[in-house]
């Protein structure tokens, strides 16, 4: 625990109780994120942000405010206070707004999550713009002659956060993180441009991939769209790529938010129980994973993090519903997002699956689209290769894929060997059979 943050937050809440407050939170947060991207081989972009904030929510009368400020000096502090529980008097009331119990506090892991690195001070200057100009340079090797343009990308954060309450709770989280990333633009004999890209986001500088292979990746992705056209539309296989399957999964993760389910504008609303996926599809929610890019020991709400099993072989187990959403709908808190999703992965790659299929289409991409959370129905364009007889046969563009949550999930047919590590969504390439692909 920062003692000097912890003493400044146990004076707020000390403040803001002497105010008037009923019951009150406290979260003090500071935050360093350096932002650098390499675009014709030089600088195009280079930023640091410091930041700090600290917010004050108030419970009073049955009424709620939460109220920031990065101004924590010791003469202000007392006034920003009062103001605060004055104003939160103004408020209508919410008979629903309070603290957790403090039951659900208990029982937090004590476990080392990893997921601060040790090292973060030793990512110099030149660490940074080294790694982003092998990643260009990569990028520019390897598209050769059909490049247009090339920009390779770091963002990295460092986050010191706590958080405490006046019935009990007391959190700290120390943190960081790196996303590093190329995107690509080819030129297509049509005057078409297609564009791909490539990344990794990590909790340590140390696991990032090789930057030559993060840019080489890249380019590959965008050559391998060239001569990209429409086919006939058709029913057949599809696999989605593991770097894009986040795209369909974040359709069914904001229909199982508490928020959506009380506005009655969620489709899985009433599906507790239901299946509605094959059983193939067993979604775990996991905030103690080692290193993960979700991980946590506790959430927004100071509620203990637990695993939690989602969709088990098709039926769906679990929502994501937070403090104030459980008792608006009178029922038991989970946590109000989702942290590290991991779907269980299959024993095959994806080129013994595209063999056994013969024909179909590998989506590679999600190009803009829509979702409705309260039908579950989805359109997104999409991207990627025809394959015929086992092996890539040409690149398709331009299509279209359309669905419904409720009966798209039964077609998963196959989950291949190959999880994506590095984002919060730990889900490997998927096949679902007889999709739907509209093209011409």
């Amino acid at each position: 625990m920062n003692q000097g943050m912890s003493k400044l937050c146990q004076r707020l809440l000390k403040l803001a109780k002497q105010n008037g407050a009923e019951a009150c939170r406290v979260g003090l947060a500071k935050a360093r994120q350096v932002d650098i991207a390499y675009r014709e081989q030089k600088p195009e972009t280079v930023k640091e942000a410091l930041t700090q904030v600290m917010t004050l929510e108030i419970f009073v009368d049955q009424r709620y405010s939460a109220q920031t400020t990065s101004d924590l000096r010791e003469q202000v502090l007392p006034g920003f206070v009062a103001n605060a529980v004055a104003n939160t008097r103004l408020i209508n009331a919410d008979p629903f707004r309070s603290l957790p119990d403090p039951s659900y506090y208990r029982g937090r892991a004590a476990m080392d999550l990893k997921v601060c690195d040790p090292d973060y001070e030793r990512v110099t200057p030149e660490k940074r713009h080294d790694l982003l100009k092998t990643i260009e340079a990569a990028c520019r090797a390897e598209a050769g002659s059909k490049l247009v343009s090339a920009t390779a990308g770091l963002r990295d954060r460092f986050y010191e956060y706590v958080d405490m309450t006046s019935n009990g709770f007391e959190g700290y989280t120390r943190e960081t993180g790196f996303l590093a990333s190329a995107s690509v633009s080819v030129q297509d004999q049509d005057e078409r441009r297609p564009q791909s890209y490539y990344y990794h986001h990590v909790r340590h500088f140390k696991d990032l991939a090789s930057p030559a292979e993060i840019g080489r990746r890249a380019a590959r992705r965008a050559l391998g769209m060239l001569g990209g056209r429409k086919i006939k539309t058709e029913t057949l296989p599809v696999i989605v790529e593991n770097l894009n399957i986040g795209r369909l999964i974040r359709g069914l993760q904001e229909a199982l938010s508490g928020y959506n389910i009380q506005q009655k504008q969620s489709f899985l609303a009433d599906k507790k129980g239901q299946k509605i996926g094959s059983d193939v599809f067993t979604l775990v929610d996991d905030p103690l994973l080692v290193s993960g890019p979700g991980s946590c020991l506790f959430d927004d709400d100071g509620l203990t993090s637990a695993k939690r099993t989602i969709f088990e072989t098709g039926t769906l187990k679990n929502f994501f519903i937070d403090w104030y959403y459980s008792r608006k709908l009178g029922w038991e808190p989970t946590s109000g997002s989702a942290s590290n999703l991991i779907l269980t992965p299959g024993k095959r790659s994806v080129e013994q699956i595209m063999r056994d299929l013969g024909r179909g289409i590998f989506i590679s991409d999600f190009i803009g689209g829509n979702a409705n959370v309260a039908t579950g129905d989805f359109s997104m364009g999409i991207s990627g290769f025809l394959f015929e007889n086992g092996v890539p046969a040409q690149p398709v563009a331009e299509m279209n894929l359309a669905g419904n949550h409720l009966t798209f999930w039964s077609k998963l047919a196959e989950a291949a060997d190959d999880p994506w590590l590095h984002n919060e969504w730990r889900i490997p390439s998927l096949v679902f059979g007889e999709v739907v692909v509209s093209g011409v």
